[in-house]
């Protein structure tokens, strides 16, 4: 790295983040005037979400540095502890590696915990994804906070830069360039669903659903509404169900403990699986013939290459919609049910023909040559728009 190149430092903390962020990182690796400084944290060095620190060294990417939150559990006081850790980890990896400028992505608390650090040493930051609502989680407090923090906004649809302005952000720093994690999702996929299913040694039968179910941190009872899901799915013995991990939040344990039960008990017709990767992932997405759960990739990324989502409960609500997307109540006649209306042939034909409103992909490379143009003098003196 030449001393003129600017240091962009990345910060990823999960599979599903690393996904999204993953063409950009391979655009920032290539440009001449960018520098890569990618940092590893949170769940992709836990044992029980998959390690998928991993699938980062597979791809490729020099890993600048790991930042270890010792993700020992998922109560709060596990949580609180970890962001602790993570503040600390971070102060000694900026004080190292003095990048110009900070990326972050979404809303995750481990996320926070380098805003913070970030913030103290007085590095630009550009966020990714603000100016969104998820009513059901804590993350959208932290999304807005994030949006505060940073200096450089780049969010997936107008109405989300609007949001931001509104913050009190620059408009002049805040640019629509779409939804990043569209920009494999709309390209050929790297292998049919055939073969991802193959490289994982499962055999599914049709009708395929894939489920992916997080908590609902904002409220009590997750594991009651996982368990609801689970009977739901009861009345769907023809089906195949593949089911991703949880996120590494507040009952996440809980629910993947149900989901490895459920599997043990079907496993003729079950799979699941921690992190299919970014790029088996997109085939399975591609293939299966509905989304189930709360994950926001049934809400950004499903609807992109025409694969109705049934969407359960508030962990979602307040995100824009295609009309792929089926929401229901977290009980068992609901979900049941819209499972049915999506699995319709008709649903189906309307899923294929749908946008969404998450952009047409090549986010990735608009954000990479704003990261290579935007002055940095005086950009921390973030002057609070007025409307």
């Amino acid at each position: 790295m030449s001393s003129d190149t600017r240091r962009v430092m990345v910060v990823t903390g999960s599979r599903a983040e690393y996904g999204l962020l993953h063409r950009l990182l391979r655009e920032i690796d290539e440009s001449s005037l960018l520098g890569l400084q990618l940092v590893a944290t949170g769940s992709h060095l836990s044992e029980r979400h998959g390690r998928t620190v991993t699938e980062i060294e597979s791809d490729g990417f020099p890993i600048a540095a790991i930042v270890d939150m010792e993700l020992d559990g998922d109560r709060p006081a596990d949580l609180t502890r970890a962001m602790g850790r993570a503040l600390i980890g971070f102060a000694d990896v900026l004080a190292r590696l003095k990048p110009d400028i900070m990326v972050l992505l979404g809303d995750r608390y481990e996320v926070l915990a380098a805003a913070e650090a970030a913030m103290l040493a007085r590095i630009p930051i550009a966020h990714i994804h603000g100016g969104e609502a998820s009513e059901g989680q804590i993350d959208v407090a932290i999304r807005h906070a994030l949006t505060r923090m940073a200096h450089y906004h780049f969010v997936a649809a107008d109405p989300y830069r609007s949001r931001v302005i509104q913050m009190g952000e620059q408009p002049s720093n805040a640019f629509n360039v779409g939804a990043p994690g569209l920009d494999a999702i709309l390209e050929p996929p790297p292998m049919s669903f055939d073969e991802a299913m193959a490289s994982v040694g499962f055999q599914p039968r049709r009708p395929v659903l894939l489920v992916t179910y997080h908590p609902v941190t904002l409220q009590r009872g997750a594991a009651e509404d996982a368990r609801a899901l689970l009977r739901a799915l009861d009345e769907f013995p023809e089906a195949s169900i593949i089911f991703t991990g949880t996120n590494a939040d507040t009952d996440g344990d809980e629910i993947a403990h149900l989901v490895d039960a459920y599997v043990e008990r079907h496993g003729d017709r079950c799979m699941q699986i921690s992190s299919f990767g970014h790029a088996r992932y997109v085939s399975v997405l591609r293939g299966a013939d509905v989304v189930v759960g709360n994950s926001s990739s049934g809400i950004i990324e499903a609807p992109a290459v025409g694969t109705p989502t049934v969407n359960i409960g508030a962990r979602q609500r307040g995100r824009l919609r295609a009309p792929s997307i089926v929401d229901c109540a977290p009980d068992v006649s609901s979900i049941s049910s819209a499972i049915r209306a999506a699995l319709k042939p008709e649903f189906q034909r309307l899923s294929e023909a749908c946008e969404t409103p998450y952009g047409k992909g090549g986010a990735s490379k608009k954000i990479a040559r704003h990261l290579e143009t935007p002055s940095l003098d005086e950009v921390l003196m973030n002057r609070c728009h007025t409307l």
